[in-house]
């Protein structure tokens, strides 16, 4: 039986993840803030699918936390396998009118906690010669994004990361994959202020889809998965897109959801 940590898993596609992974029968460190949405979580698929669910309540934009936290797991004696970073959250402002705690506190969760964890587990995964990390980036990842700056530019570090890593770990028994969603009926869209806009209506995707591209490309070892069709030729097109032109359009996209 392998083990693997969830981040953000108490909603969303962090929730997503760990039911698709327990229907397989895989044993599951579930981690978020709210402690009391993780413990229905885990009583109900422990109940479904006989499943050992081990949960740890964490704050994880604490610059502490992602230690804490693994120092925990270890304590109980759980080894990880597999680590899905899919913790994060976003702001639509522009950077002089958002509040600057929250906007660094993006930080700290999408980027710093993500590289904190990576490298806590890598090297018991190295000493192993086998592990797995899906990082969640997003099809933000590949231009900037006026009026979401800072979680455009989190995504942008997400994705590089992951790619680089990939390339690091794969001689040694490693898999390394970047997940690229674009909008995805969760409720992330929701404390980002995107879920009631005629945009993200007409071009969200299904969350279940998501998930299932991410593990596929996980167990293929694919560094980078752009989830959906539109998606993908998004990603594609901007390579040839004038950035000008591309952080332009991005501009009028995320005011047009106002």
């Amino acid at each position: 039986m392998t083990i693997t940590l969830i981040t953000g898993a108490s909603a969303g596609l962090g929730e997503g993840f760990a039911r698709a992974l327990a229907a397989k029968g895989t044993d599951l460190i579930l981690t978020a803030r709210r402690a009391d949405r993780l413990e229905t979580l885990a009583t109900e698929l422990r109940a479904a699918h006989g499943i050992t669910v081990a949960v740890f309540a964490a704050d994880l934009a604490d610059p502490q936390a992602p230690a804490k936290l693994l120092a925990d797991i270890a304590a109980a004696g759980l080894t990880i396998d597999t680590l899905i970073n899919n913790a994060g959250f976003g702001a639509r402002g522009a950077v002089a009118e958002l509040d600057g705690a929250v906007q660094l506190g993006m930080i700290d969760l999408n980027c710093r906690a993500l590289v904190a964890l990576a490298h806590g587990v890598l090297p018991q995964m190295i000493a192993r010669r086998s592990g797995a990390i899906l990082n969640l980036a997003s099809v933000a990842s590949f231009q900037p994004g006026p009026w979401m700056a800072v979680y455009y530019a989190s995504k942008a570090f997400v994705l590089s990361f992951s790619e680089a890593l990939h390339e690091e770990v794969k001689d040694k028994g490693i898999r390394v994959a970047a997940l690229c969603p674009g909008p995805t009926r969760t409720e992330f869209a929701e404390v980002a202020g995107l879920g009631d806009t005629a945009l993200f209506k007409r071009l969200a995707s299904n969350a279940d889809a998501v998930v299932r591209d991410g593990l596929a490309a996980l167990e293929a070892n694919q560094a980078v998965k752009v989830s959906g069709v539109m998606n993908r030729a998004m990603a594609q097109g901007i390579r040839f897109t004038p950035r000008a032109l591309a952080r332009r359009i991005a501009g009028s996209l995320q005011k047009a959801r106002g």
